[in-house]
């Protein structure tokens, strides 16, 4: 049906990477013959608020990584104000991997010495850090906000010295000597936990909130202090080469603690669930996604090692020339002052497989980090809402005059439970309805792509107020 222009308030897209490829469309399915799908999904009440926190690595391996992260940061930013509306009213705070030696159960005996890689009692805690930002940041962590208003009065922030990404840029330099055991999922959940009252402030009730690991190894929360005693035939040396040990299970070569300690290739890794050492994964995705009324207002996204290839080897640790069994890096790259690696990150990787449409993954091993930070930035101007069409729409019809665009376009209240309830919201006709009705329009100002395409519900007040609006837009062969 061909489609006159209008602006949009109604859809998202669902992360570049979704774009190659058609969804699950259980909801008013369109028949893609001519091409794909590009599947749109935005809530009708927009929420312009999202906290970010990003959980770095700050190991003895990350001061390349840290700086790749600080130097692209204005590709983060650069994305996030191009929503409609601007840049929208952020919160960001950083936190450390590092939560020494503590675990769910305990806290084992310092390790290390004290110097670069040790671990300690609870290290940093989750505690919001501030880098070489310390003396431009009001609180522990950037806030820069728009008050209402019409017209719209200054944004409110909370740094000074610089714009908000050179601030950050700062704030994310926040060292490399911490445990050398790192923690990732545990910090964050120590760094959102509501009654950790070093971070107060940060979490907005009813703000978006995402969570963004930097990481070059996978992460290693304990449950059981006994993994970190000295060295012994049944735990091996003291090395992170535990936590893979006794935290993955490879389907293939690794069923079990014996068979993953054997030199040779893994596959069909996981986390494993029964670990007497490691904390299970599926309890830290409860309890972050119970952090929010509705799970969908979590959003997860990793930059990091890739999970495959998996491989055992024999490698000498730094500092020694002896042999151990490790992990083969699963990337590298050639960084400032050498070869930077990064491990497989298979408990990473399936934290954020619990999040779909919510999450999105790019490797760390890259000289550059300015797409992975785009592709972030992306999926979360996807959630807040993006009204942009991003494919080339596939003129369905050419026998006929003018675009024949093809889109089916719902109200959907409980997307994905038992409750889910769908109203069929039908195209427009020439005088603009029966309202609620959908039609496309040219938005050369905010939206990008060559077709320069938004599309508009016209009665959209008519609404339910949770409602998401979901679509499925068939798009041109490439």
């Amino acid at each position: 049906m061909r489609q006159s222009f209008l602006s949009s308030s109604i859809f998202t897209l669902m992360g570049i990477s979704l774009l190659t490829g058609c969804p699950d469309r259980t909801i008013s399915a369109v028949d893609p013959q001519q091409g794909r799908v590009e599947y749109k999904d935005i809530p009708v009440t927009v929420n312009r608020d999202i906290d970010i926190l990003f959980l770095i690595d700050d190991s003895p391996s990350m001061a390349d990584k840290q700086n790749n992260l600080a130097n692209n940061f204005p590709n983060f930013i650069n994305v996030l104000e191009t929503i409609p509306g601007g840049l929208p009213n952020v919160h960001i705070g950083v936190a450390s991997s590092d939560v020494g030696s503590a675990t769910q159960n305990g806290t084992a005996p310092a390790i290390g010495g004290g110097g670069t890689g040790s671990c300690s009692g609870t290290g940093k805690n989750g505690a919001l850090l501030k880098g070489l930002a310390s003396a431009e940041i009001t609180g522990n962590f950037l806030s820069d906000v728009q008050p209402a208003g019409n017209p719209p009065p200054a944004r409110v922030i909370n740094y000074t010295g610089g714009d908000l990404a050179t601030t950050f840029g700062k704030m994310a330099r926040i060292g490399a000597t911490g445990c050398g055991f790192e923690q990732h999922i545990e910090a964050a959940k120590r760094a959102l936990n509501p009654q950790n009252t070093a971070n107060q402030g940060f979490l907005r009730p009813d703000a978006y909130l995402a969570i963004i690991f930097i990481a070059d190894e996978d992460d290693c929360s304990l449950k059981d202090p006994a993994i970190l005693g000295p060295e012994s035939p049944a735990l091996g040396p003291l090395q992170s080469w535990r936590c893979n040990r006794f935290g993955h299970i490879c389907d293939v070569g690794g069923q079990d603690s014996n068979q993953m300690n054997q030199v040779g290739a893994k596959d069909m890794c996981h986390p494993a669930d029964n670990s007497q050492y490691l904390a299970k994964v599926s309890e830290y995705v409860d309890y972050f996604k119970k952090l929010k009324k509705d799970p969908n207002n979590v959003i997860v996204a990793g930059i990091m090692g890739p999970d495959t290839p998996y491989q055992v080897e024999m490698r000498a640790p730094p500092m020694s020339t002896i042999a151990q069994t490790a992990v083969a890096h699963a990337c590298s790259y050639q960084g400032a002052a050498g070869i930077e690696v990064a491990d497989p990150s298979t408990r990473l990787t399936y934290l954020l497989n619990q999040f779909p449409s919510r999450s999105t993954f790019t490797t760390i091993c890259q000289t550059n980090l300015a797409d992975g930070l785009s592709l972030i930035a992306q999926l979360l101007k996807t959630v807040i809402g993006d009204p942009c069409i991003e494919g080339n729409l596939a003129d369905v019809d050419p026998t006929k005059a003018g675009d024949q665009f093809d889109c089916s376009v719902s109200f959907v209240v409980g997307q994905g439970t038992v409750d889910q309830t769908e109203t069929v919201v039908p195209a427009c006709d020439a005088n603009l309805s029966p309202k609620p009705c959908w039609h496309l329009v040219s938005d050369t100002v905010n939206c990008k792509a060559s077709q320069h395409l938004t599309l508009k519900i016209e009665g959209q007040e008519l609404a339910p107020k949770d409602a998401h609006i979901i679509a499925n837009c068939v798009t041109a062969e490439q």
